[in-house]
């Protein structure tokens, strides 16, 4: 697995210990310091090699403590829960490409001319609950429109005949 960012090393770790082993490491405590203090949503996206996807999971608010146990959760559900794949199996380690999506706090959008989807990734939501969430700077999503249609499918809102209730839009910090 490929990765030299420390908290992108930390997902790697985390990762090989639930595949290999089954188990569940805990944070080191040589581990950036703000890991221990920052509380954010966080993705965990793995790729294989040749650039094809093969896991993303994460959560736009923090759920966890700390960051380091945000990354650990999500590294492990994108390892072996993300339902568009079968779980990672040991023998795909070596392949793996490993990045880390730390966010920042979802914002309203006032006007989709807000939005450009290389620098926000958006979060749209209908009035019964249903969301859907797109991380900015995705290969292939180059238009705002586009943007919003894959969020709202993902949300399960049959856009554009459905529009979203309200959308948010968010910046990330990417590490590789």
């Amino acid at each position: 697995m490929k990765g030299s960012h420390p908290y992108v090393r930390w997902a790697i770790d985390v990762i090989e210990n639930y595949i290999r082993y089954g188990k569940i490491i805990e944070p080191y405590s040589t581990l950036p310091r703000e890991l221990f203090t920052k509380r954010a949503g966080a993705f965990v996206t793995l790729h294989k090699s040749d650039g094809s996807l093969r896991g993303c999971i994460g959560t736009f608010l923090p759920t966890q403590p700390n960051l380091a146990l945000e990354i650990r959760e999500n590294a492990i559900a994108a390892a072996t829960r993300d339902p568009r794949f079968e779980p990672v199996h040991p023998e795909e380690l070596e392949d793996l490409v490993v990045s880390v999506d730390v966010l920042n706090t979802p914002e309203p959008v006032k006007s989709i001319d807000e939005l450009d989807p290389k620098v926000y990734g958006i979060i749209v939501a209908a009035d019964d609950g249903r969301r859907g969430l797109l991380l900015p700077d995705i290969e292939g999503v180059n238009t705002i429109e586009e943007q919003i249609r894959i969020a709202s499918y993902k949300a399960g809102i049959m856009y554009p005949y459905e529009k979203p209730s309200i959308i948010y839009k968010f910046t990330v910090t990417r590490y590789h």
